[in-house]
């Protein structure tokens, strides 16, 4: 096959024969002329579809033989191309050129393979920087200040949940706290949420409406409270036991009292119900009713003394409640042993006399007084109408307590003796005070002291 330069030189040769040899001549009509160079426009294309490979079938195609027919003159002249026009196929879309596009080519085209490597190399170090000091603050800082959180929003929905609770469980200051504490952003913010005050607040209107509608037709109420305070950090708290219940009986006055000096720490925990008590006897040592100085009407509360068991080997001590067992227990009665009414003139004898002597005549005086009785006798005399009722009941009135305040006056006194007394207890309590009368020992708390006591106690303070 002949090269570009051999085509090139064999067109420049036969382009020169013609010229010299086939001159056109202007007076003719130019046929001939167009047919020559038509001749040399077909060579032309044989030589070039030689080089290109093309075959010669081409020179057979009927569009280029008519074309050789036609005259010069009906020579159509070829149109301008129009300009080339993206046609968007089915399945073919065309690439979108941007600035990270356009940028991520010539960062692979103008830098050299190792400077290649060494960024790439810094770009995944940097992420697992980037990954790491995440890591780091999600465990180190925002995990445990999220702990923190909750543990905070925690502790102050045990501290709502343990207020409002019984018929406080549904009260519109719970819920309005709860949406506070859900709010809140901050630990500091979530523990800021007061919830004693608003807990106060609905406690003291609750049970001072429980107080007026409670009361009994004595104008009193029962007072039940636990000693055992629940938890505020566990909201399912056991229910009391009845040792861990006390009652207390009092005024509605007092009970209003009390209402109005706690906050719902207390309130929460105790219940105000109407008294359902009852009377019980009980046979107890001069030492174990308040040293025998307590009167009828007085409010008792009655403690258990320690109760020490031995066998053969150990000795086992039940340990002492702090608090009463029964509160604001009313002494309805008390009855001393008989044989403190028992006095004779032996016992009780009181002599006095004086002289007066001048010039042998003189003045002498002599006084003697004594008492001999025994009261129960006296009494028995009274209820048998033989004597003057009311002249009885006026002179031994109190004779009981007379005695003992004498005896206390003195600072001498009968430690043997015994006594009965009648307590009104809750009806809950009466069994236990029947079970275990020989280990209880009564005190009269000084805010409800009697008359004695509150001279005494202002004597010695001032």
């Amino acid at each position: 096959m002949p090269s570009f330069a051999e085509v090139i030189q064999m067109l420049d040769k036969i382009s020169k024969d013609k010229d010299n040899k086939n001159t056109p001549d202007p007076r003719k009509n130019g046929k001939k002329s167009v047919s020559n160079i038509l001749d040399i426009s077909g060579r032309l294309k044989d030589m070039v579809g030689k080089v290109s490979g093309k075959s010669e079938d081409d020179n057979n195609n009927p569009k280029i033989k008519s074309y050789n027919k036609k005259d010069s003159s009906h020579k159509k002249i070829p149109r301008p191309m129009p300009k080339h026009r993206f046609i968007n196929k089915p399945g073919l879309r065309p690439k979108k050129e941007g600035i990270f596009t356009g940028l991520a080519n010539g960062f692979g085209k103008q830098l050299p393979e190792e400077d290649q490597r060494t960024l790439v190399g810094a770009a995944v170090f940097g992420i697992i920087i980037i990954l790491l000091v995440g890591s780091g603050y999600y465990f180190f800082v925002f995990a445990p200040y999220q702990d923190t959180m909750n543990s905070a929003k925690m502790a102050k929905i045990n501290e709502v949940n343990s207020y409002f609770k019984g018929p406080l469980a549904t009260d519109p200051h719970k819920h309005l706290l709860l949406a506070d504490i859900d709010i809140g952003v901050t630990p500091d913010q979530v523990l800021a949420v007061d919830v004693l005050g608003p807990a106060t607040i609905a406690w003291r209107e609750y049970q001072s409406h429980q107080i007026n509608l409670k009361k009994d037709p004595y104008g009193r109420v029962m007072i039940s409270y636990s000693t055992q305070q629940p938890s505020t950090g566990n909201t399912n708290t056991s229910t009391p036991t009845a040792s861990n219940v006390k009652n207390l009986i009092v005024k509605v006055v007092d009970a209003q009292k009390i209402v109005n000096n706690t906050d719902a720490s207390v309130l929460a925990n105790m219940d105000i119900v109407t008294p359902d008590t009852v009377a019980v006897p009980i046979v107890i040592l001069r030492t174990q009713a308040a040293g025998g100085l307590i009167n009828v009407g007085n409010a008792v509360d009655i403690y258990q003394n320690v109760v020490q068991t031995s066998t053969n080997t150990t000795t086992q001590t039940t340990p002492i409640d702090n608090s009463p067992k029964i509160s604001g227990a009313t002494v309805l009665a008390i009855l001393r042993n008989a044989t403190s009414g028992i006095y004779s003139s032996n016992t009780a004898n009181f002599t006095h006399s004086n002289a007066f002597q001048i010039n042998n005549g003189g003045h002498s005086t002599s006084t003697s007084q004594s008492a001999q009785g025994d009261i129960e006798q006296l009494l028995r005399a009274g209820a048998s109408r033989n004597w003057n009722e009311a002249q009885i009941a006026a002179i031994l009135k109190a004779y009981g307590w007379r005695l003992s305040n004498f005896e206390r006056i003195s600072n001498l006194g009968e430690l043997d003796a015994q006594y009965l007394l009648l307590l009104e207890v809750p009806r809950e309590n009466a069994l236990w005070l029947i079970q275990n009368s020989g280990s209880v020992v009564l005190t009269v708390p000084t805010q409800k002291a009697p008359e004695w006591m509150i001279k005494e106690l202002h004597q010695i303070y001032g």
